[in-house]
C-alpha cells in the first residue's frame, strides 16, 4: 500500500443523481446520469450541457471510429448508437449473456465494444431479507462494429470498469465483487485470452477506472470514499480522497492530468435517485491519461 500522503479532491460540479461512465472526449468530460436518463458533458470550467436523452438508465459510453456515440442502456440490456441525425438505434443486445443490468463499457480503436453487466439483481441484494439473491458471476460481452454479439469472457464477478492499453493488445477489467483487476490479451479479431490477475486489491471494490501513461490504473473504490492508483501486481501508489462514495473516474483536462471522480452517497437507488446529491470532484495528478477509454 502507498505510504504517500493522500491527495484531497476539490469540488467541480454538483447536482447529479448518479453519474457513471466518465470519458474525456473532444475537450469535454462526458458522463451518464442514471436517474436523469441522460448523457451530459462539461468543460474544464464546469459549464455543463445535456448531449442526449436515454429512456432507460444510461451507463457506459464510447465512440465508433466514425465518431458515432455508443451508450449502454442498462435496464433493457442493450447498447444504443446515436446516428448523425441524433436518433438512437439498437447497436446490439446483450441477450442471454447478461444476467443483470448492463453496466460499464469500453470501446476499442476498431469499434469493438466490451460490455459488462451486474450478473444478478443488485437492488434486491441491497434490500436484503430472506429472498436476497446470491452474488453470481456473469459474462463480459463483445459487440463488433457490425452489431454481432458474442461472449468475450465468462465467470467474471461483476465486470465493471475496463481499460485497453495504447497498443490495443491488453485489456484489464475490474471485478467489483472479486476485489481484483483481471487482465486479458486481445487478439487481432478481438478475442480475449491469457486470463490472469493483474492486481488483487485489499479493501477495494473496483468500479470505474482509467489508465495513465505509466501503465498504472486509477480505480474508483465503490467500497470507500477514494480513488486509488494501482500498479500491476497490486501496489497502491497514490490515492485521492473524494469525501463520499466513489464510483467512477477519468483523467482529463487539456494535459490529461486532472482526475475527475464521480461520487454519490450510495449506489443503492433509493439513496441516490431523485436526491441530486451526486457530484464530480477533481484532483491534479502527476501522470497523464493514456489508452482507452
Amino acid at each position: 500500500m502507498s505510504s504517500a500522503e493522500p491527495r484531497v479532491a476539490e469540488p467541480f460540479i454538483d447536482g447529479l443523481q448518479f453519474g457513471e461512465g466518465p470519458r474525456w472526449h473532444e475537450g469535454r468530460l462526458w458522463y451518464s446520469d442514471f436517474y436523469e436518463h441522460a448523457v451530459f458533458s462539461v468543460d474544464e470550467q464546469g459549464s455543463r450541457r445535456q448531449e442526449l436523452a436515454v429512456d432507460g438508465q444510461p451507463s457506459g459510453l464510447g465512440w465508433l471510429p466514425d465518431g458515432r456515440l455508443l451508450v449502454v442502456s442498462m435496464t433493457d440490456r442493450r447498447v444504443l448508437r446515436q446516428e448523425p441525425d441524433g436518433s438512437l438505434v439498437t447497436h446490439g443486445e446483450l441477450g442471454a449473456w447478461a444476467t443483470g443490468h448492463a453496466n460499464d463499457m469500453v470501446v476499442d480503436a476498431r469499434g469493438r465494444a466490451y460490455v459488462g453487466n451486474f450478473g444478478f439483481d443488485l437492488e434486491a441484494l441491497f434490500a436484503g431479507g430472506p429472498n436476497a439473491p446470491k452474488v453470481t458471476k456473469t459474462s463480459l460481452v463483445r459487440i463488433d462494429p457490425d452489431g454481432t454479439v458474442s461472449q468475450a469472457a465468462p465467470d467474471i464477478a461483476f465486470p465493471n470498469g475496463t481499460v485497453i492499453f495504447p497498443d490495443g493488445r491488453l485489456l484489464v477489467i475490474g471485478e467489483s465483487f472479486g476485489g481484483r483487476m483481471t487482465a486479458f490479451d486481445v487478439a487481432d479479431d478481438g478475442t480475449l485470452s491469457g486470463r490472469r490477475v493483474w492486481a488483487q486489491l485489499e479493501g477495494v471494490f473496483p468500479d470505474g477506472c482509467c489508465l495513465d501513461a505509466e501503465g498504472c490504473i486509477w480505480v474508483a473504490n465503490a467500497g470507500g470514499s477514494e480513488c486509488v492508483r494501482v500498479a500491476e501486481g497490486g501496489e497502491v501508489l497514490d490515492r485521492v480522497l473524494t469525501g463520499r462514495g466513489s464510483f467512477a473516474c477519468m483523467l482529463g483536462g487539456a494535459d490529461r492530468r486532472t482526475l475527475y471522480c464521480l461520487t454519490a452517497p450510495s449506489s443503492d437507488p433509493p439513496k441516490a435517485a431523485g436526491l441530486g446529491l451526486g457530484t464530480i470532484v477533481q484532483a491534479r495528478v502527476d501522470v497523464p491519461g493514456a489508452g482507452l477509454p
